[in-house]
């Protein structure tokens, strides 16, 4: 035992090591935060890798994303069920239940990929839309049509994912999407430029990069999932489950909603990106460097979220609700300690942070003011998508994505309208209608949480 470990007695499970049960949390958020950062610089990647050919194909690769993304995501959203069932089964110590939640999710990942696929091509009009420059829209549709064919692994590596943190194998996601990220940027480099005898596709090099990184990803992770099996004397393949209608079917309820929240959160950045762009060029360019930093620093208490789904279902699987409750507790105290932190450092030196984007001074200018408005939103950004993953291992999906929606669509956004074209705040009241909408969705999870904990099975 640690020197620095707190021993507690609980009434139903005896002495309790703390620092013990600290550490088994960190072991599974660091990795998993490091992956959220890993797929996050992905995309930052594919622009700094494109920028050489000119604004159309910056402004081309940023459009394909916004368009081909929420479906995707969407689609991951559908198999995070997965973080509840296979945490609780691997929990109670039932390894063959955790296999055969994986086979229901990939049938759900082949049953969805043709749809979400067909959606994505359903919204190629979007690239011809009235004010979009007609190159940027020739250079989007190349993009997007080629990106489109990386659904499948894409959602075989979201199904997969779940499943080896659900088992509590974290470091092979991490290491898939740290070597991903060098894949990628081979790729690019190839693709792109035309490089070991291969033609220059420009944006069209860079979906074939990203392609190629996803089969890749997914590849890693079947292999390491097949590996963990196979140790466990019970080959992947060789016991593969048929479609089982009745787990399908409870993957769905706790997927559908996780899906929609995260979709709702998504569209409500990108309404106010929306509104954003009716103020002027250098507001809209000082909100997206906002919501950069904001993003970047997000991927942290993502990850820790998903640490807190797994280590609650373990709990629960466990029949130990008062661990899960510490478990819950403890990763909404890191969230909020590491968002304090960057919160600390948005307010301390704002300009360093801003010239890494920008060295305009009509967006230094603002730009200074509105990190200090993110500072305010770090905090309680951190402490609902943690408290989102803590509920997530209770088997709750419905409740956050209702809350999201009254929190940012019936709330923050109209508010946020309201101070920025009426009250004639701009940007500030923009992202201070954000902030207050993240502040109500906090405190309402937050509560949720703590009764919900308390009702646990055990």
């Amino acid at each position: 035992m640690h020197s620095s470990d707190t021993l507690i007695f609980d009434e139903h499970s005896g002495p309790v090591n703390l620092g013990a049960e600290l550490r088994a949390l960190l072991a599974l958020a660091i990795p998993v935060a490091l992956s959220e950062i890993g797929w996050m610089t992905m995309s930052v990647v594919d622009v700094v890798m494109v920028g050489k050919l000119g604004p159309a194909a910056i402004g081309a690769v940023g459009l394909g994303n916004a368009i081909y993304y929420a479906p995707a995501i969407f689609g991951i959203g559908l198999l995070l069920g997965l973080d509840t069932m296979v945490s609780r089964s691997w929990g109670a110590r039932d390894f063959d239940e955790c296999h055969r939640w994986l086979a229901q999710a990939m049938y759900i990942a082949l049953a969805f990929t043709p749809i979400l696929m067909l959606f994505v091509i359903g919204a190629r009009p979007l690239t011809a839309a009235h004010g979009v420059d007609s190159l940027v829209g020739v250079y989007t549709r190349s993009y997007v049509r080629i990106l489109n064919w990386g659904t499948l692994p894409l959602l075989i590596y979201g199904g997969f994912r779940r499943y080896l943190q659900g088992v509590g194998l974290v470091r092979p996601v991490t290491f898939a999407l740290i070597s991903a990220n060098l894949v990628n940027l081979a790729g690019n480099w190839i693709f792109i430029y035309g490089k070991l005898g291969m033609p220059a596709l420009g944006v069209g090099g860079s979906a074939i990069s990203t392609v190629v990184s996803r089969i890749y990803m997914a590849a890693v992770l079947v292999y390491f999932a097949w590996r963990h099996e196979r140790g466990r004397g019970h080959p992947l393949f060789a016991h593969w489950p048929a479609p089982d209608w009745r787990r399908i079917r409870s993957l769905l309820n706790l997927g559908v909603p996780a899906a929609f929240q995260v979709i709702l959160e998504m569209a409500a950045f990108g309404a106010a990106t929306i509104m954003a762009a009716h103020l002027n060029p250098v507001a809209l360019a000082t909100h997206e460097i906002a919501l950069s930093c904001a993003a970047y620093t997000f991927m942290v208490p993502l990850g820790i979220s998903a640490a807190a789904a797994v280590a609650v279902g373990h709990a629960i699987g466990a029949g130990n609700p008062a661990r899960a409750r510490r478990a819950g507790w403890m990763a909404v105290g890191l969230g909020v300690s590491f968002m304090g932190l960057t919160a600390a450092a948005f307010l301390a030196v704002p300009r360093p942070i801003m010239e890494i984007y920008s060295r305009d001074p009509q967006i230094l200018a603002i730009g200074v003011h509105m990190l200090m408005i993110v500072a305010a939103f770090q905090i309680f950004d951190g402490c609902q998508t943690v408290a989102t993953g803590a509920l997530r291992g209770l088997g709750e999906t419905r409740f956050p994505m209702l809350t999201n929606f009254a929190g940012y669509w019936l709330f923050g956004l109209p508010l946020g309208a309201l101070m920025c074209f009426r009250l004639k705040w701009g940007l500030s009241g923009l992202w201070t209608g954000l902030t207050m909408a993240l502040i109500v969705i906090a405190c309402v999870l937050l509560r949720r949480w703590q009764g919900a904990s308390v009702r646990a099975p055990g």
